[in-house]
């Protein structure tokens, strides 16, 4: 059955929208959903038929100039068929990007409780934090640009892109069907990760690359 991607204001949606959100067996519980429909302009959902396979809260602004997918939520479902369904909300989020800011380079950012979710920034480039690497003045500072703006600056640790709460509560959530082929490389970037911690982590897609990830 193919897979039916739809975005729409997230202010529109009913009581009834957010408890098939509750009811997909995620992370996130009704108020948390609930508050995402306040915090942020966009909800993107994943159909197969009637059956809601996942969804995103996200907003795309500015941020000191520069064009920004934030990530504020995203739950996909525990599904045979999950790595299509995270490509699937990934390529919306590209395309809403594309149509928002044409012929521009796009930071694309969310926040992290496991390993697995960086899976969500696979097509980016310059992805930050990244196993083996060192992150510069400027590179820590957009960590903590998204940090404040994701509401987590109050204990965020630039040097690890590690916030130890998360009072907003939203991140990817996303499990991989095969956790034992996740590099312990990329695994070692949430060992100071606390238990309700998240992990700040972003990358770049050049206007070049984003013309064709947002393609239709």
């Amino acid at each position: 059955m193919a897979l039916a991607v739809i975005t729409n204001d997230a202010s529109a949606l009913t009581d009834a929208d957010l408890d098939a959100m509750a009811s997909m067996d995620g992370a996130f519980g009704i108020e948390l959903l609930t508050q995402a429909k306040e915090d942020w302009v966009l909800s993107t959902t994943a159909r197969e038929g009637d059956n809601l396979q996942g969804f995103t809260f996200s907003t795309l602004e500015r941020i000191g100039g520069t064009p920004c997918v934030l990530l504020g939520m995203m739950s996909v479902k525990r599904h045979s068929r999950r790595d299509s369904i995270l490509k699937g909300l990934m390529k919306e989020a590209y395309h809403r990007a594309l149509m928002a800011f044409p012929d521009e380079d796009v930071v694309v950012g969310g926040r992290f409780a496991l390993p697995d979710a960086l899976q969500a920034l696979k097509e980016l480039d310059d992805v930050i934090p990244s196993p083996g690497s060192r992150a510069v003045g400027e590179e820590r500072a957009w960590g903590r640009r998204l940090a404040k703006r994701f509401g987590v600056d109050a204990d965020y640790r630039a040097e690890e892109f590690v916030a130890d709460t998360n009072p907003t509560g939203g991140f990817v959530d996303f499990e991989s069907a095969k956790p034992d082929s996740i590099p312990a490389s990329k695994t070692s970037l949430f060992s100071g990760v606390p238990a309700g911690g998240v992990l700040i982590a972003y990358g770049w897609t050049m206007a070049e690359d984003l013309a064709k990830l947002g393609a239709r």
